[in-house]
């Protein structure tokens, strides 16, 4: 790569959102480094974006090995001093139960990769970060978080992305103090993906809209010449809303 291209990681990035979003920023010439679970999904990643001439970084690692994010950190520093754009994508739905039901190893799993994995990617890369010229950062976040009336059974998963939103805000709060840095949550509402069909399983996939659509919204988001900090894109509305409004 030349010192001039982009660098990007994307953590979920072996399908859904985080797969077209990695794709999405590959066909602008950046430099991806995909991060996901699934090594097999990853390669057949790294071979599409080789099919159109471009470049990514294979990352086989899950979120709640939180040791190994740091090693990224570590790693990436070594290698380019920066990182431009950092895509907090992966997530998990955890149970779909009251919240009396959610054992604690279920709790703590959701907690766990929706919530401190992010804090440990923003401890980790700050500091590359904020060595980019345009340090762009994007959560994906959900309108579960924020909805007026807030859905039964949807607990662990709609609280964590809440906390996801508080430590977002808090971070572009922080990042006031570097221009150069900005930091943005991105609600997808309702697309066609794994996590969906798992929430909904009586849905017709036809009916929602696919996660290519969404990607091509966020590209703006991580563009040099982005200047918003600390607000939601809701895809749903197409709006850029200053505070979570409804869903």
């Amino acid at each position: 790569m030349t010192t001039s291209q982009r660098i990007a990681l994307v953590t979920g990035a072996s399908r859904g959102i985080g797969r077209a979003f990695a794709l999405a920023l590959a066909r602008q010439g950046v430099h991806v480094v995909a991060l996901a679970r699934t090594q097999g999904a990853l390669e057949e990643l790294d071979d599409e974006i080789g099919a159109f001439g471009g470049q990514a970084t294979l990352v086989p690692c899950d979120l709640a090995d939180h040791d190994a994010l740091d090693r990224l950190g570590g790693a990436l520093f070594e290698r380019y001093g920066r990182l431009d754009i950092l895509v907090g994508n992966g997530g998990i739905l955890g149970p779909l139960t009251p919240l009396a039901h959610v054992s604690p190893k279920e709790w703590d799993k959701v907690v766990s990769v929706n919530v401190t994995a992010n804090w440990r990617l923003i401890r980790a890369f700050d500091p590359l970060l904020r060595a980019s010229e345009h340090g762009r950062v994007v959560f994906i976040t959900s309108g579960a978080a924020h909805r007026a009336e807030m859905k039964p059974y949807w607990g662990p998963y709609a609280i964590s992305k809440a906390a996801l939103e508080a430590m977002a805000r808090t971070y572009a709060a922080e990042a006031r103090t570097t221009p150069s840095l900005t930091v943005m949550l991105a609600n997808p509402g309702p697309l066609r993906t794994r996590m969906r069909a798992l929430a909904m399983p009586g849905e017709d996939p036809s009916s929602v809209r696919p996660p290519e659509e969404f990607a091509e919204k966020l590209l703006p988001l991580c563009a040099p010449e982005w200047r918003e900090s600390g607000k939601l894109y809701d895809f749903p509305s197409d709006r850029l809303l200053e505070f979570c409004g409804p869903a």
